[in-house]
């Protein structure tokens, strides 16, 4: 290594250690060139290409089933068996499958996993303002930046095809998703890192550009929102006893007691958790204690997963839920056969599933739950933890009329694209992908036609489960 190169400061001779040693990162132009050489390895329009290998759909969901709860195994294909929709909900192990066998960019970015239309909605930041931003990251891991959004263009897809809309909507809404992505996409790259980092989506500042009917149907949903708050949740959900603790109400089968050995469990590893969140946060917890533990049953997908709530109590009977919920390795590397990054494979390995999880959410959002936590029970499961009912809510694209249900879609590809642009590999894949055009037919065709198949899906699942389709 060459000797460190002098320079003058104060008059005086001195060496600077990092002459020899610096390496200008790579500019935006050129990791935007990058990205567009690797067309010549994989087209676009090859983005709109399925996979060739064989398929095993109703296999996959019942192997699935052999690591749940098995009383709650009929829920899961109860409500997985409600519509299309609800079906394709439960189903990111069958697309991360299907997805593993076709055409990639190979361009990987820090993705959901799940990226459908109803893992999109509101939540209060710490700041206690409403932002819409994504809120499942149970399948989080590093993938093709294509694969989230194939997965949220499918789901506006078959939301459409599902609310009986006319054709010529759907695709609308669907072309211009991945047009507002890509722009969206662009935009995040030509901004700093910081910049970036703290971009967020207001409720406020979405309200101001929307027309009459996308307001209404947003201003809606706020209130809604708003009324899902962690006190309002205690009060409905718990009672309290004569000695002045509270307890869950019974609700069988989505809410009931748990075994004296899994509260125990809980309970001893709520200071486990403590020691993954922030020193405000554990200081803030002195104030309560354990009241009583439940399993809930919550989602689709997580039917039959260990999912818990706890409720804490301080000494005027003040109530705080939080839910820890138990963290299995991501569709992403188990079906899509996805080699994770090694920062990545060797966090995870250092701190389980519940830490990929916390980690990846804490990448992807703009704002997350401060209680977020998580931590490896002693019956080798891993959960992670976040606050019950934190004015979370969502929209219904099925109650939707036609613009406003465009206008969702499109909202959703542009949260999507500012989470994929936290990654450092964001400006490579905006150069891959362009500004849209060229990438929205293929990615319009991939969907229809995994619309298509998804239903077949569908159609094979309740067949083999006994149950009438829709």
């Amino acid at each position: 290594m060459a000797a460190p190169a002098p320079v003058w400061c104060h008059d005086e001779r001195v060496t600077d250690p990092l002459a020899a040693m610096w390496r200008p990162p790579a500019s935006l132009s050129a990791r935007l060139e990058q990205g567009r050489a690797l067309r010549r390895r994989t087209p676009r329009r090859a983005l709109a290409a399925s996979g060739t290998g064989p398929r095993d759909p109703v296999g996959i969901l019942e192997r699935q089933n052999r690591t749940r709860l098995p009383e709650l195994v009929p829920l899961r294909t109860e409500r997985m068996g409600a519509d299309p929709f609800a079906f394709y909900r439960g189903t990111a192990a069958l697309m991360a499958a299907d997805l593993a066998d076709a055409p990639t960019s190979g361009i990987q970015v820090a993705s959901c996993g799940d990226a459908h239309v109803s893992n999109f909605g509101f939540y209060a930041s710490p700041a206690r303002r409403l932002v819409f931003d994504l809120n499942d990251f149970d399948e989080a891991a590093w993938a093709p930046w294509e694969w989230d959004l194939k997965r949220l263009v499918t789901s506006v897809v078959i939301a459409g095809r599902s609310s009986a809309r006319d054709d010529v909507v759907v695709r609308d809404a669907a072309r211009t998703a991945v047009l507002v992505y890509a722009r969206a996409l662009r935009a995040g790259v030509e901004s700093s890192p910081t910049a970036r980092y703290y971009t967020h989506f207001s409720v406020e500042t979405a309200r101001a550009t929307l027309d009459k009917a996308s307001r209404r149907t947003l201003t809606a949903a706020i209130r809604d929102a708003q009324k899902r708050t962690g006190e309002r949740a205690a009060r409905r959900t718990t009672e309290t006893g004569a000695d002045g603790r509270r307890r869950f109400v019974e609700n069988p089968p989505t809410m009931t007691h748990v075994e004296a050995e899994v509260v125990r469990d809980v309970q001893q590893h709520v200071a486990r958790y403590l020691d993954t969140t922030n020193v405000d946060i554990r200081m803030l917890m002195q104030n309560y204690t354990v009241a009583d533990v439940a399993r809930r049953v919550v989602g689709v997908g997580s039917v039959g997963t260990r999912c818990y709530l706890i409720v804490f109590q301080d000494g005027d009977e003040n109530a705080l839920l939080l839910q820890a919920k138990q963290a299995s390795q991501s569709v992403l590397v188990e079906h899509g056969r996805m080699t994770q990054p090694d920062v990545v494979a060797e966090y995870t390995a250092a701190h389980g599933q519940g830490g990929r999880v916390v980690a990846l959410q804490r990448i992807l959002q703009a704002a997350s739950d401060p209680f977020l936590g998580h931590f490896r029970s002693d019956t080798g499961f891993d959960l992670y933890v976040r606050q019950f009912h934190d004015m979370k809510g969502g929209i219904d694209m099925a109650t939707l009329e036609d613009v406003p249900f465009t206008r969702y879609a499109q909202a959703c590809a542009a949260v999507l694209a500012r989470a994929h642009a936290q990654s450092p590999s964001a400006a490579v894949a905006s150069g891959y992908l362009g500004r849209g055009r060229a990438a929205a037919e293929p990615l319009l065709e991939w969907a229809y036609t995994y619309a298509d198949l998804s239903r077949a899906d569908y159609d094979a699942f309740c067949a083999a489960s006994g149950r009438p389709g829709r």
